[in-house]
């Protein structure tokens, strides 16, 4: 009965100061620059508040709001520094490994896109894949892999697209990943993704939608080659922190 009662008691979840260290460890692992950035980050404002002090001769109530402002403005802006850098660390470490586009795309919250886990087209040797993905603002073509064969296959499977969104304007945008010419890098991802102008309401996404995820049966129907299962080279974002 003991044994049963502690294995229904619910894990502790890591508190937040917890996390931070685990996400400050994973970044200063790769990034050594990193308490120095952080040490500016929340510095500045501190001293800039007691510099105001100083130079207005403020009384002492003032002198404890504008101290106190200046450590939450500090403990801010660490936090943006720390989440930047740790970003750019786990953006490098995901750089080149396969289905690392889709972890990317998965992570976005914006309402309205919707990107599934699974490649519409995926070379079985090369490992080459390509995502299909749909928002307001169009359907995407996410590539990962070489470029010329990617751009090739991206190009098929836009005519696929084009013949069941005949008549209609629905843009529809490549995208090839990596860090050649004409490739997006994984890191801007994200933002090349949802930059783009609305151009469907919500009632035409769903029908698209609809359509989409016919031509998805038929194309499996057909057996598309299998290669990599991006479910699980899923990468989150507590992933790329280290929790």
């Amino acid at each position: 009965m003991a044994q049963e009662d502690k294995a229904k008691k619910p894990k502790k979840k890591n508190g937040t100061f917890s996390q931070i260290w685990k996400i400050y460890q994973f970044t200063h692992a790769e990034d050594k620059a990193l308490p120095w950035f952080l040490l500016v980050a929340i510095l500045v404002p501190i001293v800039m508040a007691v510099a105001v002090c100083f130079i207005f001769h403020v009384g002492w109530l003032s002198w404890i709001l504008f101290v106190l402002l200046g450590i939450m403005v500090g403990l801010l802006l660490g936090t943006m520094t720390l989440t930047r850098r740790s970003d750019k660390v786990g953006y490098a470490k995901m750089e080149g490994r396969p289905g690392a586009a889709a972890a990317v795309l998965s992570n976005i919250s914006k309402a309205g896109f919707r990107f599934p886990q699974d490649p519409v087209w995926i070379d079985a040797k090369t490992k080459d894949a390509i995502w299909r993905g749909t928002g307001r603002t169009g359907v995407y073509l996410v590539g990962e892999g070489d470029y010329a064969r990617v751009t090739k296959a991206m190009k098929r499977e836009e005519d696929k697209i084009r013949r069941i969104t005949k008549g209609s304007d629905i843009p529809i945008y490549k995208i090839s990943v990596g860090q050649g010419p004409n490739q997006v890098p994984l890191n801007r991802l994200q933002k090349e993704v949802i930059k783009k102008k609305v151009k469907m309401t919500a009632d035409e996404l769903a029908i698209l939608n609809e359509r989409l995820i016919t031509l998805q049966k038929r194309q499996s129907a057909l057996g598309m080659p299998k290669g990599i299962d991006p479910t699980k080279v899923h990468v989150s974002r507590k992933a790329m922190r280290g929790r």
